[in-house]
């Protein structure tokens, strides 16, 4: 080895002090020192709630590890909310000592206002600057995760919520024909079907009150999911997908709460959504969230015998 320093200087006390009084700064403005947004919880609590809501059935360990809770203090909490009926354990068929943890949809009712209020008060943060601004301080947050946090300059772990570009409709059409054939033996029919849904939402897409979110994991579409308006009063999410390599990493409760949330600040009062029986996965997430199946009928489509489902969610 050569003599060479390789160790970072160690932070000066004006280093340190300048942090400390970064964070004073902002757990004021944040609304941290108050009752967090409100609620009877902690913000360690509502934090807890967050990763239960958008990830798939972690256990403990996981929820521990990643967010640095010690293990008695986590245990106390997810004790807390199972008391409440928020939350549901299934037992690991890898493992039999953990349980798989989700949130009851008492849990997701629960945590839903929480998180409209958590957008509210960051977008009530931002409304005094201007646009210029605003980049400029996302753009620092931006960089202090990515200083802060190495693993987060790793693209594997990027993941990003867009609005559409050109282009995207297709892909959406696309994967709907692929993934469909391919998993459940679905004709082209349904292709056809995705296509005449995406060309009737282009050509009357009403922006105040419909919206499309793409998921784009390393830069690469992954994912997709629509709101439009059925009526004054009931919003539809449609068209939900998720590319195979995009799965277990929350993005369809991320796209599926992003629904939710939109619909209920344009003040719809009802969600309603069309699927199938057979799709195990998306009905577990409208479940999740509070979704409940109103009519099933079976019927012969897209060269398949399948139970169609309607499923609404009052806002």
């Amino acid at each position: 080895m050569s003599g060479m320093n390789i160790n970072p200087p160690a932070a000066t006390k004006s280093h340190i002090e300048a942090v400390r009084g970064f964070n004073r700064f902002y757990t004021r403005r944040i609304g941290v020192l108050d009752p967090y947004l409100g609620s009877e919880l902690s913000l360690t609590e509502v934090r807890v709630l967050y990763e239960l809501a958008h990830r798939d059935q972690p256990t403990a360990t996981e929820l521990g590890r990643d967010l640095g809770l010690d293990t008695g203090y986590l245990s106390r909490i997810l004790r807390r909310f199972e008391a409440k009926n928020w939350l549901a354990r299934v037992p690991s068929i890898a493992d039999a000592r953990q349980s798989l943890l989700a949130l009851t949809a008492a849990g997701h009712a629960a945590f839903a206002p929480l998180q409209q209020k958590s957008r509210d008060e960051a977008a009530a943060l931002l409304a005094p600057l201007a646009d210029s601004q605003r980049q400029q301080v996302i753009a620092a947050m931006e960089r202090m995760q990515q200083l802060l946090e190495p693993a987060r300059r790793s693209p594997t772990q990027s993941i990003l919520l867009r609005d559409p570009q050109a282009g995207d409709m297709g892909w959406v059409v696309q994967q709907h024909g692929e993934i469909y054939a391919r998993e459940y033996g679905w004709n082209n029919q349904f292709e056809a079907l995705v296509a005449d849904i995406v060309a009737k939402y282009l050509r009357n897409h009403q922006p105040a009150w419909e919206h499309c979110w793409m998921a784009e994991l390393d830069g690469q579409r992954v994912g997709s999911v629509f709101v439009v308006r059925k009526s004054r009063t009931v919003a539809q999410l449609r068209m939900l997908i998720l590319a195979p390599r995009a799965r277990g990493l929350g993005l369809g409760a991320r796209l599926t709460d992003q629904c939710i949330a939109f619909a209920r600040d344009k003040g719809y009062k009802k969600m309603v959504l069309w699927t199938n029986s057979c799709l195990g996965a998306a009905r577990d997430i409208y479940a999740r969230r509070g979704f409940k199946l109103v009519k099933s009928e079976p019927y012969h489509g897209f060269g398949q015998d399948l139970v169609g489902e309607h499923w609404e969610l009052k806002l």
